[in-house]
């Protein structure tokens, strides 16, 4: 207090969500030239904004033009916008295969971006809430506002197996849990993990190392599945997979280049019987995922042209390896490799209707668009979501369930027809087209009431049926759980909701000794970040089980970073 002039300057003012509310009200029915708004920006600098009834500059737009100024962590939240533009144009990414994002420019801002991570006392965005890795996001997003990738590549890698798969395709639940979150743009958290992962392969800072503190232990484990949570808990085993690949044939190659998450080649010939791993192995753990898609059985299923959404999505993803991705569009009807399966599920010049508005039903959008499909539409029985967070139904840090414009849906606004989502719908019937196929849906709309108990109910809307056109269905209506073939060879049961039953004081062991579960087969259908987590924590019960004791971490934990460097 002795001088108070000078120490003012340490302070920041951080608005209260109502305050804000009422200051962007009053924005919005205030004009810019009032000599008031003018008058309430210290920041803005006097020579680039000139009060002679020109329009105010946007802060943003100021502090753009100032490159060479030191960028500023103790205000960069206030100061600096959240990066809005991380897509390329939708006219360049529709003639490739290759990933979406608009990677020089994210770079470009990185550093400004991570000057906006706040001293937030409680980072909720490393919380379960927010990542279930615990994710140590403060400290790297600090080092990479420093400029040193490398401490921020140590860091990351103490929770994170694979930063390069989700700094691509999770969602980022951190971001919604972001405190900043609370009343602005939360931190882009997902694209400085998947930069900080990136320049750790470009440099050479991945590796495989042994632990020189783990002493060979003769036991033997068998990790049935290679997608995130088969892989995370890959450590020292023997790994079988169903699928031609590592990794998860399902998932398109637009969110994430394909050379950036398919690096380790794997011998996926042999097929082993669950008599033999329990005979040869030690530990057995099951990653199946949950692969069993949700059908819809009315009326018409029968016809050619209704295909699950993931066989559609796999069968053009394991085309596009045998053919190094080097296909558009353009020139599939000059193509003659293709197997006889896959042509019929083709979307070239077809109408084609997308049952689910996930985000598998995205993929199938973009993956439809770039193989020329005449005109796509896509049902979802739910209805819109808001445009802003309702902080009655949906509060943070919950995940914001708001509405969004997916990179698939801005390619087929572009491309084809608009926005193709239609909401509170249901399909009632599938028409035959007089050959056998399938030549159009017919739907009703429904509508959606809270009951006195608060739970939802729908209801059918009477006199409310339209019939659409359509030479292919796609199902993407979620997962019922795993594919339950090795589910009985093993004698394992399912809970109700359909996933591998876990013992309650062991969440990841089964009644069979030996026999462990993660990931989606476990949990039931869920995101890359936990798949990985339930992977991490699989491990630590095994190596728990078969030695007394452990040092792998925990939830949340961390691990030693000797050998990381």
């Amino acid at each position: 207090m002795a001088d108070w002039n000078k120490s003012i300057n340490y302070f920041v003012l951080v608005f209260p969500r109502d305050y804000r509310n009422a200051l962007a009200k009053l924005k919005t029915s205030t004009t810019v030239t009032d000599p008031k708004v003018q008058k309430t920006s210290p920041i803005v600098d006097s020579n680039k904004v000139s009060g002679h009834g020109k329009q105010t500059k946007d802060i943003e737009d100021v502090i753009g033009d100032e490159p060479a100024e030191k960028l500023d962590k103790v205000r960069g939240f206030v100061k600096y916008a959240r990066q809005k533009q991380n897509y390329r144009p939708v006219e360049e990414r529709l003639k490739d295969w290759e990933e979406v994002y608009a990677l020089k420019q994210i770079r470009e801002s990185l550093v400004k971006q991570a000057a906006r991570c706040m001293d937030c006392g409680v980072p909720f965005c490393q919380s379960y809430v927010g990542c279930p890795l615990g994710n140590l996001i403060p400290n790297w997003n600090d080092l990479v506002f420093k400029g040193d990738w490398h401490a921020a590549h140590i860091a990351l890698a103490q929770t994170n197996n694979f930063p390069e798969f989700t700094g691509r395709v999770c969602p980022a639940p951190c971001e919604g849990a972001c405190v900043l979150g609370i009343n602005s743009d939360p931190v882009t958290i997902k694209h400085i993990e998947g930069t900080i992962a990136d320049k750790a392969w470009e440099n050479g800072w991945l590796h495989p190392i042994p632990d020189e503190n783990r002493m060979p232990t003769g036991k033997r484990i068998a990790i049935i599945g290679s997608g995130p949570s088969g892989l995370a808990c890959a450590d020292q085993l023997n790994k079988f997979e169903l699928n031609t690949r590592v990794g998860n044939d399902g998932q398109p190659s637009e969110p994430r280049d394909l050379n950036s998450v398919c690096r380790d080649p794997a011998d996926s010939e042999n097929i082993w019987s669950a008599r033999k791993l329990l005979d040869e192995f030690d530990a057995i753990v099951l990653c199946l995922g949950a692969t069993w898609p949700r059908d819809l059985n009315i009326p018409g299923r029968q016809l050619q042209g209704i295909h699950f959404a993931m066989s559609f999505l796999e069968r053009w993803q394991r085309y596009q390896h045998k053919n190094k991705i080097k296909h558009t569009y353009f020139d599939l009807q000059n193509d003659n490799n293709f197997d006889c399966d896959s042509v019929a599920a083709l979307a070239k010049g077809k109408r084609v209707v997308i049952l689910g508005g996930g985000d598998t039903g995205v993929d199938c959008i973009a993956t439809s668009v770039r193989q020329g499909a005449e005109n796509i539409r896509v049902f979802e029985i739910l209805p819109p979501p808001p445009i802003n967070r309702d902080i009655n139904e949906n509060p943070w840090p919950e995940w914001p369930r708001i509405w969004r414009v997916d990179y698939g849906h801005s390619e087929v606004a572009v491309r084809i027809n608009g926005d193709p989502r239609q909401f509170n719908t249901i399909t009632k019937e599938f028409l035959d087209n007089g050959k056998g196929s399938v030549g159009g849906i017919r739907t009703t709309k429904v509508a959606w009431t809270k009951s006195s108990t608060g739970k939802w109910l729908m209801n059918e809307v009477p006199n409310s049926e339209e019939t659409f056109e359509c030479d292919l269905v796609l199902l993407a209506m979620g997962f019922m759980g795993p594919e339950t073939t090795l589910i009985k060879e093993f004698e394992l049961d399912l809970t109700s909701q359909s996933v591998i039953q876990v013992l309650p004081d062991k969440p990841y062991t089964t009644r069979i000794p030996k026999v462990y579960a993660a990931g989606d087969c476990r949990r039931g259908q869920s995101l890359v970040v936990h798949a990985i987590n339930e992977g991490r924590l699989a491990a630590r019960q095994v190596d728990l089980d078969l030695m007394g004791k452990t040092q792998l971490p925990g939830p949340g934990g961390i691990i030693k970073t000797a050998n990381l460097r």
